[in-house]
């Protein structure tokens, strides 16, 4: 029920909400470098864009895949879909930054 778009605001209806599929697709891309990265690096997000295309009902089980398409620098692109049993839910691109976990985080006041 927390996923719901009635639950987090983006909506009045009992439906899979946006903003968590859109952090799906996040989670997937960061995963999907991680064992890559050196010590002490991560990746941020830095844009996504997306289409949520079907809605998708409670007790639905929704996964998200990503694919890096290209590096630019410390620049990752990623196509990213999200799917539920049914099938595509949403797709949409996603660019994040490889960082320093050190550096990024002593910018945060």
């Amino acid at each position: 029920e927390e996923h719901l778009a009635s639950h987090v605001g983006s909506g009045d209806l009992d439906v899979f909400a946006t903003p968590m599929m859109m952090a799906l697709m996040e989670n997937a891309a960061m995963l999907a470098v991680a064992p890559e990265l050196e010590e002490g690096q991560s990746t941020v997000g830095g844009m996504i864009s997306s289409s949520h295309i079907k809605p998708t009902g409670l007790g639905k089980t929704v996964s998200a895949t990503a694919v890096l398409t290209k590096v630019d620098g410390r620049k990752l692109y990623f196509k990213v879909t999200a799917a539920d049993e049914e099938g595509a839910i949403g797709e949409g691109e996603h660019l994040r930054f490889i960082i320093s976990k050190e550096k990024f985080m002593s910018k945060v006041k």
